[in-house]
């Protein structure tokens, strides 16, 4: 059957502020609908259906959703009692596993600015390389600050930025819906002990098995060798029986994450975060 959109997406949100953004971090209202314009100028020249997660929003969030993307291409699932982190991603999973509108799928997170045309390009990326897995669009500063990130990658090129491969990276990213269908397990595995970080430790198997790293770093980097623990505690399976995924990294960024001391390299984002609290960008 043809595939009627380009990409399905899944974005979940909810109406508080876990991290400390740079611009609006008194107000989740502003934040989310600066984040959202530049999401759907993200699209570029994409057919793009999006599943709006709504966790216990107040109706102005609903409104937001309906006023900025088209009705026909918008589904809205509202929970009151929330849902919280974990039940809305596996929510994500199981509304991209049954629909049927797209091969191409991607889990977004509510704190996300993105540059224009960052969805077509990631897009255009998929199809062009049919073995990658995944695909993220923040190019997280811990690729360059973090031991962990210490390894060889892979890296290719195509019309405007180089992709390497990564070893993880949030809960944002591209997926493909064949490639979801046997990494779900994995996936649904993610809770409050088994870290987002944990989980793709897994699913990339990038470093999980150098151990001396984690060792040989005990005092310095804790988190590090906690990470490792529990990566192998509760993803072992995938670990030593599983799949490995790749997982792609643009090179420069096409997202930041809204986090004041991480946003991406190399892009002057306060003039995007004026211009998308304006509205359309300029």
């Amino acid at each position: 059957m043809e595939k009627k959109y380009d990409l399905v997406v899944a974005y979940r949100i909810y109406p508080g502020v876990s991290k400390v953004p740079p611009v609006h971090a008194d107000n989740k209202y502003k934040l989310s609908a600066l984040c959202l314009r530049s999401f759907v100028e993200s699209f570029g020249k994409l057919k793009v259906k999006v599943i709006a997660l709504l966790d216990d929003c107040p109706a102005e969030f609903t409104t937001l959703f309906k006023d900025i993307i088209p009705e026909e291409d918008l589904v809205i699932h509202e929970f009151k009692p929330k849902l919280g982190n974990f039940g809305t991603f596996a929510r994500q999973i199981d509304e991209l596993l049954t629909q049927q509108e797209s091969e191409l799928v991607m889990f977004a997170e509510d704190d996300y600015v993105y540059l224009p045309g960052a969805l077509e390009h990631m897009v255009n990326f998929m199809k062009a390389n049919l073995d990658a897995d995944f695909a993220c669009p923040y190019d997280h500063p811990d690729y360059y600050a973090s031991l962990y990130h210490q390894y060889p990658s892979k890296v290719i090129y195509d019309s405007s930025r180089h992709w390497r491969t990564g070893a993880s990276t949030t809960l944002t990213f591209m997926t493909r819906q064949s490639v979801l269908q046997k990494a779900q397990h994995t996936l649904r595995a993610y809770s409050d002990k088994n870290k987002d970080f944990c989980v793709w430790m897994a699913l990339t198997k990038i470093n999980v098995w150098n151990w001396w790293k984690p060792l040989f770093n005990i005092v310095s980097n804790r988190w590090m060798f906690g990470y490792f623990r529990r990566a192998w505690q509760y993803n072992w399976k995938q670990i030593l029986f599983g799949d490995q995924y790749t997982l792609w990294v643009p090179l420069p960024t096409l997202a930041t994450h809204m986090e004041s001391d991480f946003l991406a390299p190399l892009v002057q984002w306060e003039n995007y975060f004026t211009q998308y609290d304006n509205g359309k960008r300029e």
